[in-house]
């Protein structure tokens, strides 16, 4: 597996992650990923991810069934984040946050504050039970 090998990984063996949504060019999420995560999401198609608060693999969508389908997997010029092209599955428009909404980068700053701009799609509390 040469290719992990060209990935600059930080010192805890993780990179930076872009989940961006094929068709519209939205940026659904950033999250983390270690070797076997990004070698497990180019095997299986679906984006695989560490999760950092519970030091384990997160299979997006494992819990909430909102899972994303990898269409591209890019590197950028310094070898140190990653870009996942996707298609958020699940929900229709799909929902990648766990707060039920489209994008985690729902919140727009706003003469000084941060303000929700984009609505929830579905209940968090019905996403995840």
């Amino acid at each position: 597996m040469d290719w992990l090998d060209e990935v600059k990984w930080d010192r805890d063996g993780l990179v930076p992650a872009i989940a961006q949504e094929a068709g519209s060019g939205d940026v659904l999420m950033v999250a983390w990923m270690n070797r076997e995560s990004l070698a497990l999401t180019l095997e299986r198609g679906e984006a695989v991810y560490w999760s950092r608060s519970r030091q384990r693999l997160w299979h997006k969508g494992e819990e909430s069934g909102h899972v994303q389908q990898v269409h591209e997997i890019r590197l950028d010029c310094d070898a140190d984040v990653v870009l996942l092209k996707v298609t958020q599955r699940g929900h229709e428009p799909g929902i990648a946050c766990h707060t039920g909404r489209h994008s985690c980068f729902y919140r727009r700053l706003e003469d000084g504050a941060w303000s929700a701009v984009d609505p929830v799609l579905k209940d968090p509390e019905r996403i995840y039970k």
